[in-house]
């Protein structure tokens, strides 16, 4: 029986023992657990330049399609394919055989109505002496004074052919109808050509300055349109070189927008302007244009430091004064290179986490160290 006591007593004491062994294990894993240890930066609000890049596509300027007004046959050429032209400079030569026929028909016309309203004339002077003494009848005078009314319209019907043969005979000539510089020619020497021909004899196209035609979806012309209309124009520069980010070393000037956005793709163009004096801009070609809007106060985000939450919205994890995690939204207007542009929501002097949280939750309390680019 004292054996038995003995052995519980026994028990019960290495169960205490290892009940406090257990305890003091416990409290000494707690305070081993370390402080997650963060990088941070300090934001500062600075003045940041604003672009916006924006698809694009080169247009000329001014651009006419030479065409014949008369039939006839192509006697000669007198530019160069290629050149340079004035407007008003003779570009082709139309056979002008008949027209020049016509206007010579045309002034014999005239000239034979002169004479038969002379001839009237003097008809209706006699008869109206004859009138009066009553050698002729009243009827016979009215006669004459309607034949005389006639030979005066006849002159007027001659000189309208003779005018109408003078614009023929000068439409044989082609001239420019702008300056710039002329294409190929689609006609060569004895090619017949008409005046409702849909191939046009040249193209003739005016490349300084010229138009950079661009795209931008509705939502985001809105602040586009509001700064044109304080600034009346915006600087546009030309990315040549996507790869280099090399510019075009001119710059032009955004002067115009569309007034309705296009139902179909939900975007509305938008039109440069650009000095060309080289040339080098052609069009048709696929240009990316940089529209410079200003300069606004922004903080910039390194993109690495945010996250993307199921809505789409971006969030950020900021370190207050007691060393704790607060989680902030962001809404970036843009982004350059690695960095969000953000305008609003943060403030100079916050200390923003960019690296290890991702092993934190806001409330946390961290260890923050300067972060360090590589």
């Amino acid at each position: 029986m004292n054996t038995f006591r003995i052995c519980l007593m026994m028990v019960a004491l290495s169960v205490t023992i290892y009940g406090c062994s257990d305890a003091q294990n416990g409290e000494q894993g707690q305070t081993q657990q370390p402080t997650p240890t963060v990088s941070t930066i300090i934001l500062k609000k600075q003045s940041v330049n604003i672009s916006m890049d924006l698809p694009g596509r080169v247009t000329p300027f001014k651009q006419s399609q030479v065409r014949p007004q008369v039939d006839g046959v192509i006697i000669k050429r007198f530019f160069e394919e290629g050149a340079q032209v004035k407007q008003g400079q003779q570009l082709y030569q139309i056979d002008d055989a008949r027209y020049s026929a016509q206007l010579n028909s045309a002034h014999a016309d005239v000239k034979s109505a002169l004479a038969n309203q002379r001839t009237m004339q003097a008809k209706a002077a006699r008869y109206k002496d004859l009138v009066s003494r009553n050698a002729v009848s009243k009827q016979e005078y009215d006669d004459v004074i309607a034949q005389n009314e006639q030979a005066n319209a006849n002159i007027s019907v001659a000189e309208a052919k003779v005018t109408v043969a003078k614009v023929n005979v000068d439409y044989t000539k082609v001239y420019a109808p702008i300056d710039g510089q002329i294409s190929r020619s689609y006609v060569t020497e004895g090619a017949l050509v008409t005046g409702n021909q849909s191939q046009q004899l040249a193209t003739i196209t005016q490349l300084n300055p010229i138009y950079v035609d661009m795209q931008e979806s509705g939502a985001a012309i809105l602040e586009l349109r509001r700064e044109m209309q304080q600034k009346q124009a915006l600087p546009v520069s030309v990315l040549v070189n996507e790869t280099s980010n090399e510019l075009y070393s001119q710059q032009g000037q955004l002067k115009f927008s569309e007034v309705t956005i296009d139902q179909s793709t939900g975007s509305i163009t938008l039109r440069a302007i650009m000095p060309n004096p080289n040339g080098i801009l052609l069009p048709g070609l696929f240009v990316k244009a940089r529209v410079h809007v200003g300069s606004k106060d922004a903080v910039l985000v390194p993109q690495r430091a945010t996250m993307r939450q199921p809505d789409g919205g971006l969030t950020v994890y900021l370190v207050d004064i007691n060393n704790q995690v607060v989680a902030k939204k962001i809404n970036p207007i843009k982004s350059i290179g690695s960095d969000y542009v953000v305008t609003t929501n943060l403030d100079s002097g916050e200390k923003l986490i960019v690296t290890g949280y991702q092993k934190i939750r806001p409330g946390a309390t961290v260890n923050a160290v300067p972060w360090i680019t590589n």
